[in-house]
């Protein structure tokens, strides 16, 4: 293949595993990356999966503002330089299947939801004859027949 090709697909690659990192589709798209990275060996890929787990921790620490744009290129142009390290090693028939691979699991980070987190505060609200509407899975806790 191409060296812009590989280039290209690491970058797609690397883009994937940040995007994936705050979904709910991190599970499996972390033990896809895992197995590209350890290529049938056990202890490699252990050692991969505690640098994605690494990547998460560091993406979920940096959460706002410029901080958290300077640590999503940086992991991002990490995982790309890994990726593409891997893929000039392999000969080319291995190469391509990785190529595939990497491409359905950049394919099934771009259709992973961000996980939504909501968190209401109502610790200093006074509520009164009250309503509460919405929508999904809600627990409201009457107090008042008590």
């Amino acid at each position: 293949m191409l060296v812009e090709e590989l280039v290209a697909v690491a970058a797609a690659g690397g883009g994937a595993i940040v995007q994936a990192a705050g979904t709910d589709a991190w599970n499996g798209i972390r033990g896809g990356f895992g197995r590209l990275f350890g290529r049938g060996e056990a202890g490699r890929e252990r050692a991969e999966l505690e640098r994605l787990d690494q990547t998460r921790a560091v993406l979920e620490t940096a959460r706002e503002g410029e901080e958290a744009e300077r640590v999503e290129i940086a992991q991002v142009s990490r995982w790309q330089t890994r990726l593409e390290a891997l893929l000039e090693d392999l000969p080319e028939a291995e190469q391509r299947q990785v190529v595939a691979e990497l491409q359905a699991l950049v394919s099934q980070a771009e259709a992973a939801e961000p996980a939504q987190t909501v968190h209401n505060d109502f610790s200093r609200a006074t509520f009164t004859n009250s309503q509460v509407l919405g929508s999904g899975n809600m627990t409201v806790t009457n107090k008042y027949d008590k």
